[in-house]
Formats: C-alpha cells, sequence, structure tokens
C-alpha cells in the first residue's frame, strides 16, 4: 500500500512539473537588454557643420626636440600641417588634406640640414659598479 501511494505522489508530482512549465521556457533565462531604439536615439547636439582649429608647437634645445602642428576643419574638409626634424638633422613639413571627395592626401616637402644639438658622450664609459660591491670581488662569494 505505501508502495501505491509513493508512486501516485509522484506521479502527481511529475504531472503539477509539466503543468507549471518545469523546466522554465528558455524566455526566462535570457538577460534583459535595453531597448534599441534608446541606444539608437538621434543626438540632440548634432552639429552638421562642425569646424574646429588648433595648434602647437614645442622646441626643446636640451634633447633637440623640435616639432609643431596646426590643424582645422570647416565641415567635412580637414587641412593641416606637420613638421619635425629627423634623426639625420633634415626638416620633415608635411601638408596634408581631407574631404569626402578626394579622400586623404598629404605633400610632404624636405628641408635643409637643421644644426643638430647633441650632447657630449664619453668614449669610453666607465664599468658598471654597484655602491656596495666588494672592492676585491663579491662581498660574500669572495
Amino acid at each position: 500500500m505505501a508502495l501505491k501511494i509513493a508512486i501516485l505522489a509522484a506521479v502527481v508530482a511529475a504531472a503539477q512539473a509539466i503543468a507549471i512549465g518545469y523546466p522554465a521556457p528558455v524566455a526566462a533565462y535570457r538577460p534583459a537588454y535595453p531597448a534599441i531604439a534608446k541606444i539608437a536615439a538621434p543626438v540632440a547636439d548634432y552639429d552638421p557643420n562642425p569646424q574646429y582649429s588648433y595648434s602647437y608647437a614645442v622646441a626643446d634645445a636640451v634633447t633637440g626636440d623640435n616639432k609643431s602642428q596646426q590643424e582645422s576643419r570647416s565641415g567635412d574638409v580637414v587641412t593641416g600641417s606637420y613638421s619635425l626634424i629627423e634623426p639625420d638633422g633634415t626638416q620633415r613639413v608635411v601638408e596634408y588634406t581631407a574631404d569626402p571627395v578626394n579622400g586623404f592626401n598629404a605633400v610632404v616637402h624636405r628641408g635643409a640640414v637643421a644644426a643638430k644639438v647633441v650632447a657630449p658622450v664619453a668614449k669610453y664609459a666607465a664599468p658598471y659598479a654597484h655602491p656596495l660591491a666588494h672592492p676585491y670581488g663579491h662581498p660574500i662569494l669572495g
């Protein structure tokens, strides 16, 4: 009799599990994502004719670093130039433009050799000596 009750209880439990949707449907396991419409909403402060202009220059006599750049934008047209001193001492000037019709175009000019500022370097460097090193070798190993 106890076996019949146990089997009946198992059948009833299985029927209830099927009726309530066990295992849960796949939708219950999906993470909640924000609505796509919120992500793709148009930007309120969109500028149809963006404009900017900037420039900078570096002239460091100690390191010899000498470079500059300037750029400006009006709508979809960007114009600018930059210059630098190359390792061989020549000056490179690059003038560029970019627009939707012609794409990116650059013209490179090479200038005369600039005066190089070179810090003096010893012909032979002294071997590295740790300040705590023993004068006759390793202090422990001898």
